[in-house]
This record gives structure tokens, C-alpha cells and sequence, in this order.
């Protein structure tokens, strides 16, 4: 038999060649765990303000700061003052109207030139704290196609970029300043080249380990998978001068899917800082996400030291300040995450629920977080369409009714859900499931209802004389049993001539406390066929012979 290959017909191997891979005998990363949180800053206000087809209004940008004040974000880059007046503008108003709380520090973007650094430094006048950014681009097709500049000519724009930051830094000493330098496209860079220029900046800047410095190392371009990305981290860590005076910090975008993964194995490479942007927004495919990374700490059992439990804020927010909405199969955070439509996923969840106990650790089927540590709910969790089974609906009508279905009644309900489902072609609401399952099981207007009843006697001697309402007329019965249900099966039986043979019975309160009602179901043989029927009432007697009723109304509109 021949194999028949198919791809591309254009295809062409040599057009795109492969990353070439760091050869690496002392990997210690893939070894190493995550065991705290990184130094978040976030750059919504400045990556990912930039990379919106209508860029921030002011009040959007005021919306987005105090969402991630609120975060707990430490450190926020609030902008490129020396290219944008907005962003000047912005920078002047968090200064001028004191709205950077005492433990937030403000971080801004320069390119290295004299006059944009000047720029940059009248912008953050009169700061507490402020972190200054600068970078160049250090690439082979940015040296060679961009600036025509050799590694030495990159070398002195970053040294001379450098020296005109701390220059100008001395000119507003009232401020307690960071200075961060970011080898731009470091992920394309050669790791030795990289590290060569950032020895340069470092040799100008003289950090200690009291007064450390920041060095950003971008995937401006993600380029390769994130475990080549996590080896030239390790070998820049391995191989930079005066490590312990340096935050290693690390800027990710999502080009191959791959941003969170990739900032994930660079903290384990020794990175101790993340950039990025609330839900991934920035530049062609966007940043990396801080809110995804921080919930896969979080679900590890690490404290991301980000409040991430106002998820509906968080999303309506940057929603409103980008006009980009939030899939909602995002990771965590979307509104379909937690919800099953599978049947099986639903009775998995279902059962995992009940038996769930409040201080054991969370062990949950399809849900690896307790939906409601960010503010959803389990009614949000199940959801039903043509695709569930009986769990779904079940767990949807217990939550709106109260009550727990028996699982006879569970495979009953679910005949009707999948053919309402499949006609309507959609997700079935809450409403829609209770609706159906009384119109299915419950005693309706215009069919026999209970009127009144007495009861004398008890156990074996038992006796029933009842009233009922058949929606025109009062009909009296009376029976006889072995106990109050039996008599009232043997009155409609004497009355109606209709013999009904409970197979299956449960009650249940429908409430908490003493004046709680009751729900009954009844599962019940009449003339062969079998029917299954449910009533509430305050009282219990009621409710079930209500219930009853149900079955022999469901009986008699088949004759």
C-alpha cells in the first residue's frame, strides 16, 4: 500500500528556517519549580495602549489605572510621554492630582535619544518613584536592515542611551529613580551579543545590590518554542555581569501562542520579573496575559499577589477601555470556562459537588478552580443543550427549585430537555428547564387537584376522604389502606376506576426550617404504563397526593 505525503503545494523549507537552538549540557530550569510569585508590572497604559486601533481616551486611561491599583499591581507603565502629548498629559495628571498611591511605582518608555530622554525626565517631574525604560533595538535584521549599524555601532547607542538617562536623572533628584534598559528583540538577538550590551549598560549604570537595576529581555517577537526561549534566559543569567545588582525582567508577546508558557519557564530559568497586559492585548497576536499566568499560580497554590477575584471587573473594565471583547473560552476568565454542556461533564461535576467538603483541598472533576474564588456562580457552571444529559438539567432545576431529584426522576427529565433542546436549537435557560419539568410532572390548571382531604387513623387502618377539583366541578372520594398513600390510591381507584401501583416514591423538604414545604415524586404503574409525577405543597399529605394526582392526570389524557 502507498503512502501519499501531502502538504503545501507552495511549501518551500528553506523560507522560513529554524530557530537555531542555545546547545546546552547544564540546563537547570526544566528541574526547577515556581514556588512564589514574580514582580508584576503591568503595560496596558503603554504596550497595550498602543497596539488599539482607537487608542485610550483619557477617561478610559483612568478607568484602566484604578482597576490596576486595585490589582495590587506595584509597578505600572503608564506610558511613552516624549512620543504622545496624551501620554504626557497622563503622567502630568497621576503627578499633579497626587493619584499614584505611596507603594505604586510609575514606570515610562524612551527610546535612547538625548532629546526624548530630556522629554521623558519633564514628564515625571515631581514623581516620588519612577522608573525609567530605555531601549534600543539590538537584532541582526534590525542592525543590518533598520540602522546599517555593526554590533559596535548598537553597543554605543545603548552606552550613550544609558549615560543621558543617569545624566539627567541627577537634574530632579527629589525623585527615587529605577533605571530599566531592554535589549530590544532580545528573542531574535545572539544571547552572547545580548549579554555584551547589557554588560555596556551596566558597566555606565554601577547598580549594587541595594540599588539594582532592571534588564528587560523582550520576545519583542516570539520565535521559537518556549523552552529555547527559557535557555538563552538561563544563559543570560549565567553569563550577565553583576547579577545580584539586576532584576532580570521579561517582556513576552504571543506570536506562536506560546507568552505565558515562555514567561513561565523564564522565571523557572531565573528570571524575577513579568511585563504584560491584563487579558494579553498589544501587538499582532498581543502580550502576555498577566491575569492567565497569575491564575495558573494561583490554581498551584501559589499567592499570585494579584487580587484576581473580581473577574467581571476585570473584564468589563478592559473591555470598556480596549473595545475588545473577551472570548469566552479565554483561559480562566471567560464566561464559558467553567461551564459543562456534556452530560457526562455535568454528572461528574455534579456528584464531585456533593461529595466536595469545605476544608479539603478543592478535587473537582472539569473544574480546576472553585469558580466561585472570582465571583461565579455554579448556576453559571452547568449549562444545558442538545449535547448534555440528565445531570445538567437536574442540577440547574435543584439549584432554581430547592430541591434534590431522585436519579429515577433524573432519566425521566431527561427524554424531555434533549427533545426541547433539540427543537429550540439552543441553550436551554434555568427557566426554561423548570417550565418544562412542570409542565411534564406537575399537576396543571384545568386537571384534577387536590380540594381538601382528612385523614383518620394511621399505619395499617388507615382512611382518606377527599375533594377534589377537576377545574369545573368538586368530586368526593374516599379509600382505605394500609397507610395515608395507599387509602388515597384505593379512593381514586373506587372513584375513577383508574388502579394505580406506586413503584417509586420520595419526599423531601422543599426549604429550611420549621415551616418548610415539601416536594414529593412519585414514579407510578397505570394500566401498564408508567408515568412520573412531582408536587409541592406546604404540606406534606399534600404534596404527595398531589403528586399522585400528577400520574393519573398524565394517565387520563392518554385515554
Amino acid at each position: 500500500m502507498s503512502h501519499h505525503q501531502y502538504s503545501n503545494p507552495d511549501f518551500n523549507p528553506e523560507k522560513y528556517p529554524r530557530f537555531p537552538v542555545i546547545r546546552k549540557t547544564d540546563r537547570r530550569w526544566p528541574n526547577a519549580e515556581i514556588r512564589t510569585a514574580p514582580l508584576w508590572c503591568s503595560v496596558d497604559l503603554r504596550d497595550g495602549n498602543q497596539a488599539l486601533i482607537e487608542p485610550m481616551n483619557v477617561s478610559q486611561k483612568q478607568a484602566m489605572w484604578h482597576l490596576l491599583v486595585n490589582m495590587g499591581f506595584k509597578e505600572i507603565e503608564v506610558g511613552f510621554p516624549a512620543a504622545s502629548q496624551p501620554d504626557f498629559d497622563f503622567v502630568r495628571w497621576l503627578i499633579e492630582e497626587n493619584r499614584i498611591p505611596d507603594d505604586v511605582t510609575i514606570q515610562v518608555l524612551v527610546q535612547a535619544r538625548n532629546d526624548l530622554i530630556e522629554r521623558t525626565y519633564e514628564a515625571l517631574d515631581g514623581a516620588r518613584r519612577a522608573v525609567v525604560h530605555v531601549y534600543n533595538s539590538t537584532s541582526p535584521v534590525q542592525r543590518k536592515k533598520v540602522f546599517n549599524l555593526d554590533k559596535a555601532g548598537i553597543v554605543d547607542i545603548a552606552r550613550q542611551g544609558a549615560a543621558k538617562v543617569q545624566q539627567v536623572a541627577r537634574d530632579y533628584p527629589a525623585t527615587d529613580w529605577t533605571f530599566q534598559y531592554s535589549p530590544e528583540s532580545f528573542s531574535s538577538t545572539e544571547v552572547e551579543f545580548a549579554v555584551e550590551v547589557c554588560n555596556a549598560v551596566i558597566e555606565v549604570w554601577q547598580p549594587t545590590p541595594e540599588k539594582k537595576i532592571i534588564l528587560n529581555l523582550p520576545a519583542t517577537v516570539e520565535s521559537a518554542m518556549p523552552n529555547v526561549f527559557a535557555d538563552q534566559i538561563e544563559w543570560f543569567c549565567d553569563h550577565v555581569n553583576q547579577r545580584d545588582s539586576v532584576l532580570v525582567s521579561i517582556h513576552t508577546h504571543n506570536d506562536r501562542g506560546c507568552a505565558v508558557a515562555a514567561a513561565e519557564m523564564a522565571i523557572l530559568a531565573g528570571a524575577d520579573r513579568i511585563e504584560g497586559t491584563l487579558l494579553g492585548n498589544g501587538e499582532r497576536t498581543g502580550n502576555m496575559d498577566i491575569v492567565t499566568m497569575a491564575m495558573n499560580l494561583y490554581s498551584q497554590g501559589i499567592d499570585p499577589q494579584l487580587d484576581i477575584s473580581m473577574a467581571d471587573d476585570i473584564i468589563s473594565t478592559v473591555e470598556a477601555c480596549t473595545n475588545i471583547k473577551t472570548h469566552p473560552r479565554h483561559p480562566w476568565l471567560g464566561e464559558l470556562v467553567y461551564t459543562a454542556f456534556s452530560g457526562s461533564h455535568q454528572d461528574a461535576i455534579r456528584k464531585c459537588l456533593a461529595a466536595q467538603t469545605e476544608n479539603e483541598p478543592w478535587d473537582i472533576a472539569y473544574l480546576p478552580i472553585n469558580p466561585e474564588d472570582i465571583g461565579r456562580s455554579y448556576q453559571s457552571v452547568i449549562r444545558v443543550n442538545s449535547q448534555s444529559g440528565k445531570g445538567g438539567a437536574s442540577y440547574l432545576l435543584e439549584q432554581a427549585m430547592g430541591i434534590t431529584l431522585p436519579r429515577w426522576v433524573q432519566i425521566e427529565l431527561a427524554q424531555p430537555v434533549q427533545a426541547l433542546a433539540e427543537r429550540s436549537a439552543s441553550e436551554l435557560q434555568t427557566d426554561d428547564i423548570v417550565r418544562l419539568f412542570r409542565h411534564t410532572f406537575m399537576t396543571s390548571h384545568g386537571q384534577l387537584q387536590l380540594d381538601s382531604y382528612t385523614l383518620e387513623g394511621s399505619g395499617h387502618q388507615s382512611a382518606v376522604q377527599a375533594c377534589l377539583n377537576d377545574g369545573s366541578n368538586l368530586v368526593s372520594l374516599h379509600g382505605h389502606g394500609n397507610g395515608a398513600i395507599s387509602a388515597f390510591t384505593d379512593a381514586i381507584h373506587r372513584a375513577l376506576g383508574v388502579a394505580v401501583q406506586i413503584v417509586q416514591f420520595d419526599e423531601q423538604s422543599a426549604g429550611e426550617g420549621s415551616d418548610a414545604g415539601a416536594v414529593a415524586f412519585i414514579q407510578a404503574n397505570i394500566n401498564g404504563q408508567r408515568y412520573t409525577g412531582a408536587a409541592a405543597d406546604e404540606d406534606t399529605l399534600s404534596a404527595s397526593m398531589n403528586a399522585i394526582l400528577a400520574v393519573v392526570n398524565q394517565s387520563l389524557k392518554q385515554q
